[in-house]
């Protein structure tokens, strides 16, 4: 039999075959044939969700309560001090020096990535700004947000934080970044579905000890990854209690 693993689409795509190499690495640790499917947005990897398509997920904070709620899905580790955080950035040659520089109307670039869309819109409050007063640009990648910036074809880019770091350092010289949240308890998680509930101890092992060995600590660097954290129930309820009360 073999299973099916997916990434959330938010993943930088410096790490693309990072995930490849962890799937080869994931399939001598379960011993069992596992499928890695990329989907190009969080509509097409839902739908797949929903049609009982996957088995094993890296997801998304955002999508953590429908997983674990509706689907589920047991929350094994998260990368090791690692939190999902936004930024909020607009060009040099901008005059918003902060967030309440920004006035009504202004063009926000940003992603179909659920969490940090949300957040980034909780961080443009401050200026009395949300969904209806301003024009929302929605990009494929944080690339593309950033090159809206450069462009001028909007005033404000919002950012997973990771991405905004990995952008090149010419690209980063001409952008200024406003505001970047620190929350620090948002977390994408690695996943297993009820399919897998039998491998849960096997694999948490492994997972756990990738750090005491070469090859482990190649695939997590392939990944950007230090390490893996251990997350338990209480964990994984709590954040997905604070994502409830962040999207009210």
């Amino acid at each position: 039999m073999s299973y099916n693993f997916t990434v959330s689409p938010d993943f930088t795509p410096d790490h693309l075959s990072g995930w490849y190499i962890f799937n080869t690495w994931l399939q001598k640790a379960l011993g069992e044939a596992v499928h890695l499917e990329m989907y190009n947005d969080f509509q097409t990897q839902r739908d797949a969700i929903d049609a009982g398509k996957v088995d094993l997920i890296y997801a998304n904070p955002y999508d953590t309560s429908m997983l674990v709620r509706e689907k589920g899905f047991t929350a094994l580790v998260k990368p090791k001090d690692e939190a999902d955080e936004a930024t909020v950035a607009v060009h040099t040659r901008s005059p918003a020096k902060t967030v309440e520089d920004l006035e009504a109307g202004v063009k926000v670039a940003i992603t179909n990535d659920p969490d940090i869309h949300m957040v980034g819109l909780i961080m443009l409050e401050p200026a009395d700004l949300n969904s209806a007063n301003i024009q929302l640009n929605i990009r494929d990648n944080y690339l593309m947000v950033a090159k809206d910036l450069l462009r001028g074809e909007s005033d404000v880019g919002i950012f997973l934080a990771e991405a905004f770091d990995n952008l090149s350092s010419m690209v980063k010289s001409q952008l200024r970044i406003l505001v970047s949240s620190q929350i620090r308890l948002i977390h994408h998680s690695l996943m297993l579905g009820p399919a897998l509930a039998d491998k849960q101890e096997k694999l948490l092992g492994a997972l756990m000890g990738m750090m005491e060995n070469e090859k482990g600590q190649g695939v997590l660097k392939s990944l950007g990854f230090s390490g893996w954290e251990a997350v338990n129930q209480e964990n994984t309820e709590f954040m997905i209690d604070l994502m409830d009360t962040l999207v009210v």
